[in-house]
């Protein structure tokens, strides 16, 4: 099993995407090298995320609603972790 406090970062905006909204569809794209030497880019190669998300919980609900579901999921990683997230969230029927 995986410590989700060490995993990469990827890995850990997959499982807790995965268990706070239950996709039917996930892409979690690493876009660091696209911003390597840039401001946020911490060395690390983790640090500019964008995400593809499907999920029935995104139903009746805003662009604006969904994205806060999604950045309430991965709150700390945001704050600690992840310097920039790019966000595309919809549901099943889109």
């Amino acid at each position: 099993m995986t410590d989700i406090t060490t995993a990469p970062i990827a890995d850990q905006i997959t499982a807790r995407l995965t268990q706070a909204l239950a996709p039917t569809h996930l892409d979690v794209i690493n876009e660091s090298a696209m911003h390597r030497g840039h401001l946020g880019d911490d060395g690390t190669g983790e640090s500019h995320f964008r995400v593809v998300i499907v999920s029935p919980v995104f139903a009746g609900q805003s662009r604006v609603a969904r994205q806060r579901m999604v950045n309430h999921a991965l709150a700390d990683l945001l704050s600690e972790r992840i310097h920039a997230l790019a966000i595309s969230a919809k549901a099943p029927e889109e």
